[in-house]
């Protein structure tokens, strides 16, 4: 199959959908790949470096006119001007987005959103959603660490001692576990807050303590279990006690690093304005929430600024500030998602019987498949 990989337009998206490495494999199965000029470039990988690997060197129309197209990004209607219909396009094309799902299935495009495989130890290969999360939560510490006009490790020295700083991080899915263990390679005190009863031994298992907010009715609890590894939304009265505990903790913090979301809604509020008031000048909140609205209203989404003394990161794709590893995971998931859509032949073919297929099939032959 003619596969193509075009330069991603998005502004800030530096990742690109295949490298070298998965453009071998897919040589291997007897696929032709080309690639446009400079698609990996801000991900540290060059056109010759494609070459090498046996993909052939394109522009825009060459890559986004193949019979499968492999995108990072859902794409532009510039772009889907370019792709012809009934071509396959497999990508991160927000299942949540419906005037983008239909933009795409207007486009008579068999289209396939990475995001929406589901959370199983099958899937595990191919979740883009924990790759890029992973590499969220480290640089979100990095950054963190950059802001922060203080050191994290505490240092015994001939003129004096200094503390460690306190990290808070509040929801510990995949990106708030891998900010755990950055911060803790760092020598930072660190304290993890999630609404999942489950997590709290691999906080503690991590180095970090965890904040524990009781539950005092089975609706609470029932809640917090949640679904397909997403949280869901607790009810008032534990919200109430949670805020109540975190704030305290907030107040002490130095950093703070928030990574709360539910798929499809706003992401919630973790930190109000009177809990940023009550942090010490010079402290830092990283808000990986920021695309979904923030788990903080004082983030502004794209910037960092300077609200009441605290430095507020409102960064909307962490991962593109890590493009060659970010780059190289993502690839890895596509070309074990592809491997789900090719048959011993090598030809494309649509398996609705398979669970994952179906989960991330959101429009085929003009019809959109997604509710």
């Amino acid at each position: 199959m003619l596969i193509g990989v075009p330069l991603e337009t998005l502004a800030g998206e530096t990742r690109v959908a295949v490298t070298p490495e998965t453009v071998k494999k897919l040589k291997a199965q007897g696929h032709t790949l080309k690639v446009q000029s400079g698609a990996g470039v801000a991900a540290s990988v060059t056109d010759e470096a494609y070459v090498a690997a046996g993909a052939e060197i394109t522009d825009a129309a060459g890559a986004l006119g193949a019979d499968m197209v492999l995108k990072v990004r859902s794409p532009s209607a510039e772009e889907r001007a370019l792709m012809k219909p009934g071509a396959v396009l497999v990508g991160m094309l927000n299942p949540f987005d419906k005037d983008g799902l239909q933009a795409l299935t207007d486009a008579k495009l068999t289209a396939f959103a990475l995001e929406a495989a589901p959370r199983t130890t099958r899937a595990q290969s191919m979740d883009v959603l924990s790759s890029q999360a992973n590499i969220a939560g480290y640089k979100a510490v990095m950054i963190a660490a950059d802001k922060y006009q203080r050191l994290f490790p505490m240092l015994m020295t001939a003129a004096g001692t200094i503390k460690a700083a306190r990290v808070v991080i509040l929801g510990v899915g995949v990106a708030g576990l891998q900010a755990i263990a950055t911060a803790k390679r760092l020598g930072a005190v660190i304290e993890a807050s999630d609404v999942r009863p489950s997590v709290k031994e691999q906080v503690e298992s991590l180095g970090a303590k965890f904040i524990d907010v009781p539950y005092e009715t089975a609706e609470e609890k029932e809640a917090a279990e949640g679904v397909g590894g997403y949280a869901r939304p607790m009810p008032q009265s534990w919200l109430d006690r949670q805020k109540a505990e975190v704030a305290k903790r907030v107040a002490q913090a130095d950093v703070v690093i928030t990574t709360a979301l539910i798929p499809g809604r706003a992401a919630p509020v973790l930190v109000t304005e009177e809990m940023v008031k009550s942090m010490k000048p010079g402290s830092v909140i990283v808000d990986l929430a920021a695309p979904a609205g923030g788990n903080c209203p004082l983030t502004e989404a794209g910037k960092t600024v300077l609200k009441h003394g605290v430095t507020l990161v409102g960064e909307t794709n962490l991962p593109a500030l890590v493009a060659a590893d970010s780059s190289s995971l993502y690839a890895r998931n596509v070309l074990d998602f592809l491997k789900l859509v090719f048959n011993k032949e090598g030809q494309f073919h649509v398996d609705l019987e398979d669970d994952i297929v179906k989960a991330c099939l959101m429009c085929r032959d003009g019809q959109l498949l997604r509710a």
